[in-house]
């Protein structure tokens, strides 16, 4: 009787710690994967996050600061056309108090 009863013993600890050991690693992969997932996102090299600028000395024709959404980074020259033609502004670093970042226009000043 004492032999069946330590065969068996050995036999079910073993059992239950491989189990033990399958859902802990189960668990812990489940966990890495949705931690993975539930990160946001890196901007790479290649990719940079959408900015909102606000054309100075621009209004739109409701008297409203005129935004405009880009993913170039600062200190690109980018043109924007208004009802006055195209004007050319550059892009900055700048956060004004609504949250949005400056673009300057770049026919105000003289390059050298």
């Amino acid at each position: 009787m004492y032999d069946v009863l330590t065969g068996w013993t050995a036999e079910t600890l073993g059992g239950l710690t491989l189990l033990g050991i399958g859902l802990l690693w189960r668990w812990l992969r489940r966990r890495r994967a949705n931690g993975a997932s539930a990160r946001p996102a890196r901007p790479s090299a290649t990719t940079s996050p959408v900015r909102t600028y606000t054309l100075l000395g621009t209004r739109a024709a409701d008297g409203q600061p005129v935004h405009l959404p880009s993913s170039q980074p600062a200190g690109m020259v980018v043109t924007w056309t208004g009802p006055a033609g195209p004007e050319r502004y550059e892009l900055t670093d700048a956060v004004l108090p609504d949250g949005t970042f400056a673009a300057e226009r770049t026919a105000l000043y003289r390059r050298r």
